[in-house]
């Protein structure tokens, strides 16, 4: 029961190199919006639990701003890179 099929010759070394670089863009934007996320959340819960408290406003207002921010880099970022790549 062996089996005849042969694996495939037929991908070069580019095409696994622009699929490798293709992934890690993915994962490089992936680890940017989770860090926004995460941004996100904490200014909001400062905002929300310390409603009372300037400074806790403004440095939840200031996290939410980040955390924007970082999304919209990455975005940037990964669409630029994506156009390049192919």
């Amino acid at each position: 029961m062996s089996s005849d099929k042969k694996p495939r010759q037929d991908l070069t070394l580019l095409e696994l190199a622009k699929d490798r670089n293709r992934l890690a863009n993915e994962r490089t934007m992936l680890a940017y919006m989770r860090t926004s996320i995460m941004l996100l959340a904490t200014g909001g819960t400062l905002i929300k639990l310390f409603a009372e408290s300037a400074p806790a406003v403004i440095g939840g207002a200031l996290l939410v701003g980040t955390g924007m921010f970082v999304a919209t880099v990455a975005l940037w970022r990964f669409v630029r890179l994506r156009m390049k790549l192919r």
